[in-house]
């Protein structure tokens, strides 16, 4: 029982174990579709602990054993008991995993995993499906980035702890750069700096290189009018007093984000790019807003215009797949209104190309070049699920919970974004057809010879 795989890297040995060494590397490798949240990660790959949290209160500890570590060509973590939390799934799973590197040639390793424990390999398979494709493209994205120049460097990141956030962090630690997060708690370790939004230090970018300014209070909700100053309030000001701040601090790079709900809620079938007029509604006006205050800092300026951004672990797939697996899935209205949607690992690349592209400035749009109409997305999500979409939800739908403007504004919105600046770059995205990146972000992934070699 347990599981034996393996996979090619392009990548030479020491950079692969150095990436398994850094923080961030358990965040990029845990399937999203997993019930399980990680509470402390490990200081070390020699002796260090682990602690994920799972349903109803339990913890899962993964202890490293110093025995079997030899860098750069293994380490062994496997299941601890500390605390009642952890005595369960101490007590009743077995599990030590092996994890094994091999020089292929200077410039490719193998991977190799070996988990020893009754369950399956059946039910392991998508996880290192999952966690092979997450590495290959992670090195391979921060090789482009040190091909064009883009050195080690300091990054404040505010909206660290969000769903683009956490990601964004561990890749950009993961890649062996370092991350300040900028919180509003009292730090609790040196990788944290507190901000006051209202009214920042004047030290807190001191010995920073790049800001990606992600913060926001979450837009998705009843259009109140509370709640659309909250919108508001969260985005505009704080932007730009953090613009300013990065002026004085001499700060060469500030990434801020934006959203495609600059072009308006209904454009019907025009193709929007970067140059496209602003749309009308009341997204439209705070995302103009929030975009003239992230242009006030006086450097090299990058407003990602995000689109819908699909992840179980948050947003609209993580609102939705529920509904689709219980066979209660359709699309909204008619259908027809387009969705310019993004994976959340596309989304982290766009931003990370932000940081090291100094061609790039002003607007990009941090869409994938195949949007769809909302019935072709509820069709694959149901694929992909294996279950059927025979439920469409009525136009009034939407608007009992989010109100009138809201589900014209989020529910109904129908833009057909194009990536435009990327396409001119030659980007790559990870995955740019939406049954593809659902099945990575699912675990639904396809067997074939190219994936991971398994034997039970």
């Amino acid at each position: 029982m347990g599981i034996s795989c393996s996979s090619i890297v392009a990548a030479p040995l020491t950079e692969v174990f150095d990436w398994f060494s850094r923080p961030g590397a358990f965040t990029r490798l845990s399937p999203p579709w997993q019930p399980m949240s990680l509470i402390q990660e490990s200081t070390s790959l020699a002796d260090g602990r682990a602690v994920l949290g799972l349903p109803g209160g339990l913890r899962w500890v993964a202890r490293h054993d110093p025995d079997d570590y030899d860098p750069p060509h293994r380490f062994v973590d496997e299941i601890g008991v500390d605390g009642l939390a952890s005595l369960p799934a101490g007590l009743a799973v077995r599990w030590r995993h092996t994890h094994e590197f091999e020089a292929v040639d200077d410039t490719h390793t193998r991977v190799l995993d070996h988990v020893d424990t009754p369950v399956p390999a059946g039910l392991l398979r998508s996880t290192f499906d999952y966690r092979y494709q997450q590495l290959a493209a992670d090195l391979a994205a921060h090789q482009r980035a040190a091909e064009h120049g883009f050195p080690r460097s300091t990054i404040a990141v505010t909206g660290a702890g969000g769903l683009v956030g956490t990601a964004l962090t561990a890749f950009l630690s993961t890649g062996g750069h370092t991350v300040i997060r900028l919180v509003r708690h009292t730090p609790r370790h040196s990788g944290e700096r507190q901000w006051d939004p209202a009214n920042p230090a004047p030290d807190l970018l001191e010995n920073v290189d790049a800001v990606v300014h992600l913060a926001g209070a979450p837009i998705a909700g009843r259009f109140t009018e509370r709640h659309k100053r909250d919108i508001a309030d969260s985005r505009i000001a704080p932007t730009r007093l953090l613009a300013e701040l990065a002026t004085r601090a001499g700060i060469s790079t500030f990434v801020s984000a934006s959203a495609i709900g600059y072009y308006g809620y209904d454009r019907g079938d025009e193709s929007l790019t970067e140059d496209s007029a602003r749309g009308e509604g009341f997204l439209a006006d705070v995302v103009a807003a929030w975009e003239e205050a992230a242009d006030t800092a006086k450097c090299r300026v990058v407003r990602v215009r995000t689109g819908i951004v699909q992840s179980p672990a948050g947003g609209t797939l993580r609102l939705l797949r529920p509904l689709f697996t219980l066979g209660l899935g359709g699309r909204i209205g008619n259908g027809r209104q387009w969705l310019s949607w993004i994976g959340v690992d596309d989304l982290i690349d766009v931003y990370h190309r932000a940081l090291w592209d100094v061609s790039l400035s002003g607007a990009v749009n941090a869409v994938t070049p195949e949007p769809v109409r909302n019935s072709e997305y509820t069709r694959v999500l149901a694929a992909v699920l294996h279950r059927p979409a025979a439920l469409p939800v009525p136009g009034f739908g939407p608007a009992l919970l989010l109100g009138g403007q809201g589900a014209r504004e989020l529910a109904s919105a129908g833009q057909r974004v194009v990536p435009a600046r990327l396409n001119a770059a030659g980007h790559h995205f990870r995955t740019p057809e939406l049954e593809g990146a659902l099945r990575h972000l699912l675990g639904r992934t396809v067997d074939s010879a190219d994936s991971a070699q398994v034997s039970s």
